[in-house]
């Protein structure tokens, strides 16, 4: 039988979660995100509070009426801290007690009373219930800083003007809807005993209704802590000044946990810990401040009623699990999309890792989501400029004469060479007579009269520079075979000594013999960068900007920039002089 009440509770407990999920006041019926709220609750209900004075040390005689409107139902009692029975301690403001408990603090002139809240708030109403007649002025602050500092909420006093320097005020303006006012309600000492003082935040405040849109108003009722200043009784009333005392049996302060609108429940973050939001529309943080890691597609926002504000997954095509929010993109996109994915994996790359990596190319057999979306290029270590390939066909940026998807063979018309950095060479035409010459150059003894590459350092000084036509750094972009000649697609990217045809920056086509670059005189790659030399003297089309033999052409190094840069203010100095 134990075990079958054991089934039933499990089973009830199942049913009861179902339905709490069902009725998730965050989501509604078509698990679409709406606005929500955590219950408002009392939160002063139980906690401690500071009082300025207390009665009771030393025990002292104070007065006080037993009912409302009579002012001859004075009864005086003895307070003294030192006995349980005949104390007024300060948490009996917040204890279950209700009217049956009282604090009073003695005859003082004036009295406050601190309450900690224990996290941020917002607060719906402050309420007090009196066991002495209501003071002539009272004022309440609140501290959003835990205390640090503080600011004014509310003035209650007979006389504003003289007490707190402020007229009383009927209304609140759109201007001051986040500044205090002062009344003169509920400071009438009457009733004698139970008087209430209660103050509502959003009372005649303008744009209350418009709350969950206007942040001014959202600050204004925000506070961390609460004050009561008691700052003058009423005189005239049949009590002596040393038996009259502030007395208060309540304190209530209506609020809820600070969620934003993304909670709609609020619990302890551990025993005296801070208050904690149950986050949901994928929100983070103890107030539902900010999103959950990989939901920031969009920039956070308060959710309202015609808007939850859901915080949007960034979409990575399952290829990571981090990203970033980026305004610029998001304002880019029509505000649809700002995230950027972090650290793609799976060979993948880009802001959503929707496409490979350089190396990679994409495997269209299978879906963008797939870990096996990018599979390698395979390009051929000798005959490839590089490992790099397009990525949709997977062909291979291959070197001259080098042909097939890899780059793996020569070319028709190329032969296989002893070079890796030429692996192919074109084929000889030869033709007999009574004699062997050769029509075309070819790479024996020809090459070696044709030119003689230098494989040594070059030590570039201001003598060579000033001797020079023309000095640049020029990358080369593509190129292709036009008659006897290569023409590259070249960028040129600084002009360290300019000739008398200028050469601009950019893009430009830039000519090589084919002999020269067959020879070896030239060694040049498609994708590399070059410090480029030259006379226009010794070039074949000084018109045109042309590299052969007579030329020079090494591999960019970044540490050259600087030391060019100093011969070439040199040289508008005046510094080269003409041969």
């Amino acid at each position: 039988m134990p075990g079958l009440w054991r089934g039933l509770g499990v089973l009830l407990s199942f049913q009861l979660a179902l339905l709490g999920l069902a009725s998730d006041p965050c989501y509604d019926a078509a698990r679409r995100p709406r606005y929500c709220l955590p219950e408002p609750a009392d939160l002063a209900a139980g906690r401690p509070i500071q009082a300025s004075a207390t009665c009771g040390r030393p025990a002292q005689r104070l007065c006080a009426f037993r009912h409302p409107g009579d002012a001859s139902s004075r009864r005086c009692r003895l307070c003294d801290g030192a006995d349980p029975a005949a104390a007024h301690p300060a948490a009996y403001l917040t204890d279950a007690g209700g009217e049956a408990t009282c604090w009073q603090s003695g005859p003082v002139a004036n009295a406050s009373l601190t309450l900690a809240l224990g996290g941020r708030f917002e607060l719906l109403y402050v309420a007090l219930r009196f066991c002495s007649p209501r003071p002539h002025s009272l004022a309440l602050y609140k501290s959003t800083d835990h205390g640090h500092s503080w600011t004014p909420f509310q003035f209650f006093s007979a006389r504003c003007r003289q007490v707190y320097g402020l007229p009383p005020a009927l209304a609140v303006s759109k201007a001051s809807e986040h500044e205090a006012i002062c009344t003169a309600a509920q400071t009438d000492p009457t009733p004698l005993v139970g008087g209430l003082v209660a103050f509502m935040p959003l009372a005649g405040r303008p744009l209350a209704r418009a709350f969950e849109y206007s942040p001014v108003l959202q600050d204004w009722v925000t506070a961390t802590d609460l004050r009561v200043a008691l700052d003058r009784r009423h005189r005239g009333l049949g009590l002596r000044g040393r038996e009259a005392s502030y007395g208060v049996s309540e304190l209530q302060v209506g609020g809820r946990c600070r969620c934003n609108g993304h909670a709609a429940r609020c619990g302890a973050a551990g025993p005296g810990g801070a208050p904690q939001c149950q986050c949901r529309h994928n929100t983070a943080g103890p107030e539902c401040e900010t999103c959950r890691a990989f939901y920031c597609d969009r920039p956070w926002q308060r959710a309202t009623p015609s808007d939850a504000h859901e915080c949007v997954a960034c979409e990575c095509n399952r290829h990571s699990h981090r990203c970033r929010f980026n305004m610029e993109l998001y304002k880019l996109s029509g505000r649809k999309s700002g995230g950027v994915c972090l650290n793609c994996r799976h060979h993948t790359a880009g802001r959503h890792c929707h496409y490979c990596q350089p190396g990679f190319k994409r495997d269209l057999a299978r879906p963008i989501t797939s870990r096996r979306a990018c599979k390698a290029c395979q390009c051929h270590p000798i005959g490839a400029v590089g490992t790099m390939c397009n990525q949709t066909t997977g062909q291979c940026q291959c070197k001259m004469g080098v042909t097939g998807l890899t780059c793996n063979r020569c070319a028709q018309g190329f032969q296989q060479s002893r070079t890796a950095h030429i692996p192919c060479i074109r084929v000889q035409e030869v033709m007999t007579t009574t004699a062997v010459y050769p029509l075309e150059w070819n790479t024996g003894t020809e090459c070696q009269t044709h030119c003689s590459p230098s494989h040594g350092r070059v030590h570039m000084n201001l003598r060579k520079y000033c001797k020079k036509d023309y000095v640049l750094h020029a990358q080369l972009l593509a190129m292709v075979e036009s008659g006897e000649w290569w023409q590259f697609t070249t960028s040129v990217l600084a002009v360290y000594r300019q000739r008398q045809v200028p050469i601009r920056r950019g893009e430009q086509p830039l000519w090589v013999p084919r002999q020269d670059l067959a020879c070896g005189c030239l060694r040049l790659q498609v994708g590399k960068a070059y410090l480029v030399i030259g006379n226009d003297a010794e070039s074949p089309d000084p018109a045109r900007l042309v590299l052969d033999k007579n030329s020079l052409a090494l591999p960019w190094r970044d540490v050259w920039a600087h030391k060019l840069r100093r011969f070439q203010q040199q040289n508008r100095r005046g510094n080269c002089r003409s041969p």
